[in-house]
């Protein structure tokens, strides 16, 4: 067996033969080799730290090299080849740490700008979400990076490949920490639009709930509500809806957001002596209250509330303990108008939401042809595992 020192050796003989001259001319630059040596180094004591916080320590660490990067291909001018070049030297030196591939380092690049330049943290649209310490007092780092450094490297990639808006940056960051989102999950949520839709549903909470409820009650609601991963044929029925939402109750709950706890499908309330059942009962961790979601195939109509208004009376006289609160509403319809949804609230006691859903209409054919949730879930997970490993 080769020495490990002889196969370092081979390795760089390879490459070297392998190297184009420009990047033959950059091995040889004395600039270059001094600052390769200092950048082992550093990599070198992060892996130490890094055994006591991987990831923050990661993402420090590709912060200082991609400012390091743009730092050199601003002032020493060393051509295309700069990147590729790097690429191979990181990989030869440290051949069990990953990341320091040519396209990582272009991502790592990219991390950089795209926080550097002129980039202000929102605290709004991130709301109460706790900020890390571990950079306090380093005021060479930026306000957000104290954020990015709570979410995996990969799904900080995702951010600043498919977002720009600071804003819209902000709150996906603070929601996949919130939520704990894998980055498949943090992929469909930006392409659904949440940010656009979270908090939008007409309501009128603000008049029915303490102010302390109202506006986590509001943030919960989304309009339109995104029901594609049901793969409806273009007519649909109240209860097929229903039955789909429930044999998909796992893609339902996370639509719904974090805090639902199913509990249950016609759910049955006797009042005089009469069964009722509502279409979907949920409840709320963080609210601590009883949510009905009534399910409606057609444009809303104002006699939609006096049903709904019913259930929620009746759950919070039959159902609810004495410390929960009182029971939400919401009713999710086709369409519907946004005037007369607000006048149709405007004399409602009882807490009430009312959203649009939307939902991808195919036909038998092609729906017979697509995989089931289960395998595209099953399939989603195995790439994701296959780009962590």
């Amino acid at each position: 067996m080769q020495p490990s020192i002889y196969k370092n050796s081979l390795i760089t003989i390879t490459a070297a033969k392998q190297q184009s001259p420009a990047m033959s001319t950059l091995v040889k630059n004395k600039d270059y080799k001094k600052w390769l040596i200092e950048l082992k180094s550093a990599i070198k004591q992060s892996q130490v730290k890094a055994a006591l916080s991987v990831n923050s320590q990661l993402i420090l660490l590709y912060w200082d090299l991609g400012r390091q990067i743009v730092e050199k291909q601003e002032k020493a001018k060393w051509g295309t080849g700069f990147i590729d070049q790097l690429s191979k030297d990181l990989k030869a030196e440290f051949p069990d740490m990953g990341g320091f591939s040519r396209s990582n380092l272009f991502a790592i690049r990219k991390f950089f700008l795209f926080y550097n330049q002129g980039f202000e943290f929102v605290q709004q649209a991130a709301g109460q979400l706790e900020i890390s310490n571990q950079l306090a007092g380093v005021s060479s780092y930026p306000e957000v990076l104290k954020v990015c450094i709570k979410i995996p490297w990969m799904h900080n990639i995702t951010i600043i490949e498919k977002l720009k808006d600071q804003k819209e940056v902000t709150f996906y960051i603070a929601q996949t920490i919130q939520n704990n989102w894998s980055r498949t999950v943090l992929e469909m949520q930006i392409e659904s639009n949440l940010y656009g839709r979270q908090g939008k549903a007409i309501n009128n909470f603000k008049t029915t709930l303490p102010e302390i409820d109202s506006d986590l009650a509001n943030a919960l609601l989304k309009d339109p509500y995104n029901f594609d991963f049901l793969n409806l044929t273009t007519q649909v029925k109240e209860q097929e809806l229903e039955q789909k939402l429930v044999d998909n109750i796992t893609r339902f709950l996370l639509e719904l957001g974090k805090g639902f706890a199913y509990m249950g499908r016609q759910f049955i309330i006797t009042v005089g002596g009469k069964d009722f059942k509502t279409d979907l009962l949920f409840y709320h961790t963080k609210l601590k209250c009883y949510i009905v979601i009534e399910l409606k195939v057609t444009e809303f109509e104002p006699e939609f509330l006096g049903k709904l208004n019913f259930y929620l009376t009746a759950v919070d006289e039959m159902v609810k303990e004495p410390d929960d609160k009182s029971t939400i509403g919401i009713l999710l319809c086709k369409n519907k108008n946004n005037v007369v949804v607000d006048f149709s609230l405007k004399d409602i006691n009882k807490p009430m939401g009312i959203s649009e859903f939307n939902y991808m209409q195919l036909p038998n054919k092609i729906k017979q042809a697509l995989p089931t949730v289960e395998q595209f879930t099953q399939q989603l997970n195995q790439e994701d595992d296959n780009l962590t490993n």
